[in-house]
């Protein structure tokens, strides 16, 4: 008896199944036979038990009860039966006698023997083309890791540092997706080249499995009318080297298989790792993660359709369309045809392919890259010889890889669009900044400390210059002016509020002006750099004014100033002379002579106010280059001042925005 490893009681009957099994593609001798055979979903127990049983006397001699009397394998058991053979375990007897058949070999100790699917394997007749080895029993090989071409390296390293420069200003959930994707493109770097992991998906009933024993050549997956039938994934690969990707899928060792080689030389299938998943609309939850969860680490998928379901909007809409991007890795088989008469099946699959218009897939028509789409039936083997050979060449090819971690970075890229992609341009203009200066400028009051320097240069040249009757003057109507009757002016804490206020609205003005136009996260990390830099910039601006506004002291006089002193000090000296001459004529001690005295009154009355106004005009250029210089230092210290506490951190996140808006051009492959 064939070795069988134990299973849990309670998942079987102890009674064997009265129905008889139905005839398997693989063994065409049981059509001719009415052989009763156990439940196959039944234990080690329930099969010893049914092998005792007076009816099993009757029974053909098969694969596990060769010879008379007690068989002894791996496992312990007794079997019966009419024939006569060598005792071998694994030999037929079944169709002829012992030298009409080859018999096999016992499997070695360490063999994989799983109870179901095993014994269903084993039990398998002759006509089997593969038989099912463990890869436990296999030699370590080298494994080549992968290697992605240079376009894809090149957008995965931008693709991580436009990840890396967005940490700090996007969320973990938006950047979640792009993350995955280079976890896994780096996970997958790290395993088999020489393999493409391809996957069987498909909903209830569809036939996948039974697809894909066809395809292994030997039973491997469970396949019948109970639903769900494939309750947990299964893989099967056509060579060495694969144990480090099916691990990565969180496929048991219980669950590997692999076809052993024919002996007509290497298969067109080598490097093939074919997955066979549960329904991806299987009533049980956990079938359903194990089909996104795979489905978002193999290279390539078949999705298994027949002509019932094809349509479902469950497929489309959940699967299909979310996979447009990798039509390239993906087939789309239309299975059951042999249930269509005439032309029916040309007409479903005509629509199976609008419908995969409809969903953005593009087709591999005419030579064009895509989805390639057949038409077969697993139950009969139509078609199945052509999706082999497809499976080949896409597996010969061992671009797989390649295109599906170049398809998750485009729809990564595509999900990221909304917090990169701008149709505008973006960034400050030198007019925004210049009016966020004169605002800061104005805010300081850099134009009346001009004016007011401009006074001060104009009163000192005035006093410097002036008459001094003038000047006595003005003194006396500043002294002697009453205080009543004046407007109240302005407090210093209503000033301060009025410039707080202006700080503030400059600030926001610009915010809005440099996050015009940028994605929702830049535009929202722009208006806080402006606001964080605000922050302390009233008080920065008061420090700054009492430092750079109107020196104190005496302006700087020009080189004609002291001449028009020694001018106005000769009129007044002039007034002197004549008024006391005339006085010394008036008490007789100079000869009368009112001619001279009184031209020297006039020339130094006249005279003075003459100089003066002549002096004023002249100060009037001095003055006003003064009062600008004094204006335009002040304006340069408050634009300084903002500058440096909101210009330049809004100037750096624009920067920013501006680097990883080139690094997503080189993941989308723009360049821009």
């Amino acid at each position: 008896m064939t070795a069988v490893t134990d299973q849990d009681p309670t998942e079987h009957t102890d009674q064997p199944d009265d129905d008889t099994r139905k005839p398997s593609a693989h063994q065409p001798d049981a059509r001719k036979s009415d052989v009763r055979k156990p439940d196959p979903r039944r234990g080690r127990r329930a099969f010893a038990r049914t092998t005792k049983t007076p009816a099993a006397d009757t029974r053909e001699p098969d694969a596990r009860n060769a010879g008379t009397g007690t068989g002894t394998g791996t496992g312990t058991g007794t079997g019966t039966g009419t024939g006569t053979g060598t005792g071998t375990v694994g030999s037929s007897s079944r169709g002829g006698s012992d030298s009409e058949r080859t018999p096999r070999t016992d499997p070695p100790e360490t063999a994989w023997d799983d109870g179901l699917i095993a014994r269903r394997v084993n039990e398998t007749a002759e006509g089997d083309r593969f038989p099912v080895s463990d890869h436990r029993s296999a030699a370590p090989q080298t494994v080549t890791p992968l290697v992605y071409d240079g376009s894809l390296r090149s957008r995965l390293e931008a693709l991580r540092e436009l990840v890396g420069l967005s940490r700090t200003r996007l969320d973990s959930r938006t950047l979640s997706e792009a993350g995955r994707v280079l976890d896994e493109a780096s996970a997958r770097r790290r395993l088999s080249g020489q393999h493409t992991v391809v996957a069987i998906a498909g909903a209830t009933g569809s036939g996948k499995s039974q697809l894909f024993n066809a395809l292994a050549g030997v039973t491997i997956s469970e396949t019948g009318v109970r639903r769900p039938t494939t309750a947990a994934p299964i893989a099967c690969s056509w060579s060495d080297g694969a144990a480090s990707l099916i691990e990565r899928l969180g496929i048991p060792p219980r669950l590997r298989r692999r076809p052993l080689p024919t002996g007509e030389g290497e298969s067109p299938l080598r490097g093939l790792v074919l997955v066979d998943l549960p329904d991806h609309d299987s009533a049980a939850v956990q079938h359903r993660r194990h089909v996104d969860r795979i489905l978002a680490l193999v290279d390539a998928v078949i999705w298994v359709v027949d002509p019932e379901k094809y349509a479902d909007a469950v497929l489309h809409e959940r699967y299909l369309r979310p996979m447009a991007a990798h039509a390239e890795v993906m087939f789309v088989v239309l299975n059951q045809i042999d249930r269509l008469p005439g032309e029916a099946a040309e007409q479903v699959l005509d629509d199976l392919r609008r419908l995969l218009d409809e969903d953005g897939i593009a087709l591999g028509e005419y030579g064009e890259p895509g989805t390639t789409v057949l038409a077969l039936s697993a139950l009969t083997g139509d078609g199945v010889g052509e999706l082999r050979e497809a499976l080949g060449q896409f597996v010969s090819e061992r671009g797989a890889p390649n295109r599906r971690i170049s398809a998750d970075v485009d729809i990564a890229a595509a999900r990221l669009w909304p917090v990169y992609a701008t149709q505008r341009r973006t960034g400050l203009s030198e007019q925004a900044r210049e009016e966020f200066s004169d605002r800061l400028a104005d805010a300081v009051g850099a134009t009346a400390a001009g004016e007011a320097a401009e006074r001060a240069w104009l009163r000192n040249a005035n006093r410097a210059c002036g008459t001094p009757w003038l000047r006595l003057w003005r003194w006396y109507q500043d002294r002697g002016e009453p205080t009543t009757g004046r407007l109240p002016g302005r407090t210093q804490s209503d000033e301060e509020a009025t410039a707080r206020q202006r700080v503030e609205q400059a600030v926001r003005t610009v915010a809005d002006r440099a996050s015009a136009g940028l994605p929702a996260p830049w535009a929202q990390a722009v208006r806080e750099a402006a606001v964080r830099g605000s922050q302390g910039l009233p008080e920065a601006l008061d420090a700054l004014t009492a430092r750079a506004g109107v020196p104190t002291g005496r302006p700087p006089r020009p080189g004609w100033w002291p001449v028009a002193v020694l001018v106005q000090a000769s009129m007044t000296i002039l007034q002197f002379l004549g008024g006391l001459w005339l006085l010394g004529q008036i008490i007789g001690i100079v000869a009368p002579n009112l001619g001279v005295p009184v031209l020297l009154m006039v020339i130094g009355i006249v005279g003075g106010p003459l100089i003066e106004w002549s002096c004023r005009m002249a100060a009037r250029g001095p003055a006003r280059r003064y009062g600008l210089e004094a204006e335009r230092r002040l304006r340069e210290a408050a634009a300084g001042c903002g500058r440096a506490r909101v210009l330049d951190p809004v100037a750096a996140e624009l920067l920013r925005y501006r680097e990883v808006r080139e690094q997503y051009g080189r993941v989308v492959g723009t360049g821009r």
